[in-house]
């Protein structure tokens, strides 16, 4: 054979060696949206995250929603598989710092997969991350944000399925003022959006009530010493005390006032409705009531049962917003749902699933029936109040107002 018929050959033999290559590499590539061969047998994932603080001191209520949407989520996953798609949480730990929280979303938005948010818990953190869930299209129901205005800004992809803080802060001051007689009222808030709307919401209905507010003082998230505002409160004698915040400061307060010998009731939102309330009190924690956003599940059948499942599957009781966490999750799944069935069962697209959930109004939850209204509010959100005698969780239930 000449050496220039040889270099032929092994010219051909290279070309071929190529394009066989070639073919083989792209029968090896992941299925694509296209409906190639490749997606009958790889379902598309569709993710779905969690945000909340998962760390930290309000890590108790964080985690509740992040195992509720979680317990939900799985529950859904057979019948996502038979329409072609794979459901998968995403948990972000936002630690209740709204920087944390924007810089999650961020992270959130690049991931494509990710259809919806479950989350924040806190408003604060709720009202600056929803700007980049708008951004990019992203369907977010918050199970626990009361802050006015996280909804009222009208962002189109904010929803909420608990009650506003003018309807809990109001309802909190009637009780305060025609159940418990309280004429003399002092406030502490804790200056975030959440703790310190509320007690504005609050301030403004008791005084309207004919209540005089004889004390309004701003504590630091994280302090731990409150001698300062309780010496106070000692000098105005009130008849009750009201605190816009979270468990880890109010737990302190309540135990730390009635070591002061500060008898008089307090009265707190939904932020101190937590097991770990309890636990920070201790036996200090009698004669004190709250206002929550949030359903006692074993006043339901259907909350009895989720709670059942959910000690099951995480070996834990429910917090105040497990139940919430799973909802919330519900209307999302059956918000992507609706939208892969407008879609005629191609993935839909975040545009399409913030449309669907926004659109939600019958959906029946295991703790509240969900309609969000036009800036995404529930329609049917309530407002539960309930006392602490002894240092048992949840207290007893005591009033319920509907709007």
């Amino acid at each position: 054979m000449s050496k220039k018929l040889f270099c032929i050959l092994m010219l051909v033999v290279l070309v071929f060696g190529v394009l066989a290559g070639c073919t083989s590499s792209k029968s090896n590539q992941p299925a694509s949206s296209d409906g190639d061969s490749a997606s009958s047998s790889s379902p598309t994932v569709i993710k779905v995250a969690a945000a909340s603080p998962l760390s930290g001191s309000i890590a108790t209520l964080g985690e509740a929603i992040k195992l509720g949407a979680q317990l939900k989520l799985e529950e859904n996953k057979k019948k996502f598989e038979e329409l072609g798609y794979k459901l998968e949480l995403v948990p972000y730990d936002d630690q209740a710092d709204p920087k944390k929280g924007v810089a999650n979303a961020q992270m959130i938005a690049a991931d494509t997969a990710i259809l919806g948010v479950i989350g924040h818990l806190n408003s604060g953190v709720s009202i600056p991350s929803s700007e980049t869930y708008q951004k990019y299209n992203i369907a977010m129901i918050s199970p626990a944000s009361t802050a006015t205005d996280f909804t009222d800004r009208g962002l189109a992809v904010v929803n909420r399925i608990v009650a506003r803080d003018d309807f809990q802060g109001p309802a909190g001051a009637d009780f305060a003022v025609n159940e418990l007689s309280a004429k003399k009222i002092f406030v502490i808030q804790d200056k975030t959006a959440y703790g310190q709307g509320l007690a504005e919401a609050f301030k403004s209905s008791a005084e309207e009530l004919g209540a005089e507010i004889v004390g309004y003082e701003g504590i630091t998230v994280g302090e731990k010493d409150f001698n300062g505002v309780l010496n106070q409160v000692l000098s105005k004698k009130p008849d009750l005390i009201y605190f816009g915040g979270m468990y880890s400061e109010g737990g302190l307060l309540v135990k730390q006032a009635r070591e002061k010998n500060i008898s008089v009731p307090f009265m707190g939102g939904d932020g101190i409705d937590s097991s770990t309330m309890v636990e920070i009190a201790g036996d200090k924690i009698s004669n004190t009531y709250y206002t929550s956003v949030a359903a006692d599940v074993s006043k339901i059948e259907a909350g009895v049962n989720f709670a059942e499942s959910y000690k099951e599957k995480f070996g834990k009781n429910v917090e105040s917003y497990s139940a919430y966490g799973y909802d919330a999750m519900g209307v999302m799944l059956a918000g992507i749902e609706k939208a892969i069935e407008d879609n005629n069962g191609s993935l839909p697209t975040r545009e399409q699933v913030s449309s669907t959930v926004r659109a939600t109004q019958n959906y029946e939850g295991v703790v509240t029936k969900v309609g969000f209204d036009e800036k995404g509010d529930n329609k049917y959100a309530k407002v539960y109040i309930f006392k602490f005698d002894t240092p048992t969780y949840p207290g007893e239930q005591v009033g319920e107002v509907t709007k």
